[in-house]
């Protein structure tokens, strides 16, 4: 994994586009480089909801959801700088590049 966060569209969604601020509700599955999974929407039975671009989630996905649509499933390598960093959360050791398959399933803007 590099030091830049690295993202690959899976599928192309046809929704509404993630912004900064916006309130969105994702499916994920956050896995660590030897595939074990520390964090997962799915196995909870519900979606997570966050504000996004304001520093609430970590900066890998303040910078990698930007511009994914509603419908869209996105891969995001996430190096530790952009992650958790030196801190150690659960699952994660200290330095930890993440892995995070996210489904993008509503955007809510104060538009709405």
């Amino acid at each position: 994994m590099t030091n830049k966060l690295e993202i690959f569209d899976l599928i192309v969604g046809e929704g509404k586009t993630c912004v900064k601020g916006a309130l969105i509700t994702t499916q994920y599955k956050g896995t660590l480089e030897d595939g074990t999974v520390f964090d997962s929407s799915y196995d909870r039975g519900q979606p997570f909801q966050c504000v996004i671009g304001t520093r609430r989630v970590i900066q890998g996905w303040d910078q990698g959801l930007m511009g994914m649509k509603v419908g869209g499933k996105r891969k995001l390598l996430v190096p530790a700088h952009l992650g958790y960093g030196e801190r150690q959360m659960g699952k994660i050791q200290p330095n930890s590049n993440l892995i995070f398959e996210i489904e993008l399933l509503e955007v809510l803007t104060r538009d709405d």
